[in-house]
């Protein structure tokens, strides 16, 4: 019973120091936490909020790679082409074009005319002959896509093209999203794609000369970074546009609408809107 009643003392002699300990312990490792958290935030915001959403960065550290093709390109617009000039993209990079390159849009984030925006999306999954009716029609000088199969940036027009299809075919039936889709019913631009993917303006503005571009080592020219595959045809021409810019990491592609006043009897540039 002694031995107990000396062990019981003992525990409560030293209990407050204990508490002390324990509580210094807590604190302490709030602290580290809280550093630790700090830093953190000021690390995030130093990777991905320091740059502005049209500045592209790939890597972190040493290997991190700024990729300005997006005010590379408006830049090039602006002191490029004539002031009247009118460009044909995507609606998402219409505000983009009219604030930063200065130049008109045939829509942009705010048109509300879905006609309008489904004959765009008509042209860029027409053949080219067809497309080429719709631009003149639309009174377009150049037509703008965003492409990702050097960089990697998977924000592209090839990902975003069947949007384009679906807005395009609820205004002009005829444009069917299975046919721009595989036998197995995949989308791809690789080689199991069909023929009217593979004729689409898109596939050929966005793929233009990529053959000859080696991505990656160890992998074929044409070989796609976002998709992970190679290109589905390589032997194509562009005959009704010409490529008027790329950017370093081709991201934003620029091709200008030839002016074929004198070749006009063979296209008819009367274009059925339904």
């Amino acid at each position: 019973a002694a031995a107990a009643a000396a062990a019981a003392a003992a525990a409560n002699t030293s209990s407050p120091k204990a508490t002390m300990y324990s509580a210094w312990g807590v604190i302490l490792g709030a602290i580290i936490c809280l550093l630790s958290y700090s830093q953190h935030c000021i690390w995030l915001t130093k990777s991905a909020y320091s740059s502005p959403s049209i500045v592209l960065v790939a890597g972190w550290g040493p290997y991190r790679h700024i990729m300005d093709d997006f005010r590379e390109a408006y830049y090039w617009l602006s002191h490029n082409t004539a002031t009247d000039a009118k460009i044909m993209s995507w609606w998402d990079y219409g505000y983009q074009i009219t604030a930063m390159g200065n130049r008109s849009v045939i829509v942009d984030n705010n048109t509300w005319n879905t006609t309008h925006i489904a004959t765009v999306g008509r042209a860029m999954s027409s053949n080219e002959t067809e497309a080429y009716k719709i631009s003149k029609m639309l009174d377009a000088d150049y037509v703008l896509v965003i492409f990702g199969g050097l960089s990697a940036y998977s924000g592209d027009d090839i990902n975003k093209f069947l949007w384009m299809v679906r807005i395009g075919g609820g205004v002009f039936p005829w444009i069917k999203e299975p046919d721009y889709l595989s036998a197995s019913g995949m989308y791809t631009v690789g080689g199991d794609a069909s023929d009217t993917m593979l004729d689409s303006l898109m596939y050929k503005l966005s793929y233009h000369d990529f053959q000859n571009v080696v991505t990656q080592q160890g992998k074929p020219g044409g070989y796609d970074r976002v998709r992970n595959y190679e290109m589905g045809r390589k032997d194509f021409t562009i005959e009704n546009f010409e490529e008027a810019f790329t950017s370093e990491n081709w991201i934003v592609r620029i091709f200008k609408v030839k002016d074929l006043e004198n070749r006009r009897g063979h296209y008819d540039l009367e274009v059925k809107l339904k």
